[in-house]
């Protein structure tokens, strides 16, 4: 049986609502497939949007920052997107036109968190979600800089998500006689090859984790 994700009256889809979908597993893919979210808060009466790497531990999203960010302050109501481009599409029309895409819209109350132990096994996801292998290969954290950084998590209980896929929709009408192409311009990303520190002495080997992500796609 699927695994239905709560409709409520912010996550309830208004407009093209063909396109929602309540599957959880679709949630999970979308937040697995990247590593960067925009963090929406207000702050002192203004909303701020602030761009942050997260990481997915079950139904938790784990939130980075920096204890100076007011935005992460943790205790209000927050709203977390999570969006990847997959394409244009190019109608016969301007105003057909569109974006294929995946998205997802997180919210709810943050917790910061205090405790040692599940601050370093956040930290931990956060890393490995960008970056598998290396929270193993590079030196952990220390007390100073634990101290520095401010963690948040975000329980996935209360989200919407939305696809876009396929071409334009204005084949079957007027437009379609007006004898102009349209289609899909597709948007992929991938990894390029790995760039040393131009400090880095000679010899040091680029890790396995690091050089297998080459020419591997993100997103």
């Amino acid at each position: 049986m699927t695994d239905r994700l709560p409709e409520t009256d912010l996550t309830r889809h208004r407009r093209f609502r063909e396109q929602g979908s309540l599957d959880r597993a679709d949630l999970d893919a979308i937040l697995d497939a990247g590593f960067v979210c925009h963090l929406g808060v207000v702050v002192e009466g203004r909303p701020v949007v602030v761009p942050t790497v997260y990481g997915r531990d079950g139904r938790r999203l784990y939130l980075h920052g920096s204890v100076a960010s007011r935005s992460l302050a943790g205790g209000e109501p927050v709203c977390v997107t999570v969006t990847h481009v997959d394409g244009l599409v190019l109608a016969r029309s301007v105003f057909e036109h569109g974006v294929n895409y995946r998205s997802a819209m997180i919210h709810g109350v943050p917790r910061k968190v205090t405790d040692p132990e599940e601050k370093l096994a956040g930290l931990r996801r956060v890393t490995e979600q960008a970056a598998p292998g290396q929270w193993s290969y590079a030196r952990q954290p220390n007390r100073r800089e634990l101290a520095a950084t401010t963690l948040l998590v975000l329980s996935l209980e209360e989200a919407s998500v939305k696809i876009r896929t396929g071409g334009p929709d204005d084949g079957d009408g007027p437009d379609a006689e007006l004898g102009l192409w349209a289609g899909t311009l597709p948007l992929t990303s991938t990894w390029g090859a790995p760039e040393p520190d131009p400090v880095l002495p000679a010899g040091i080997p680029v890790p396995e984790h690091v050089a297998r992500r080459e020419g591997t796609g993100q997103g």
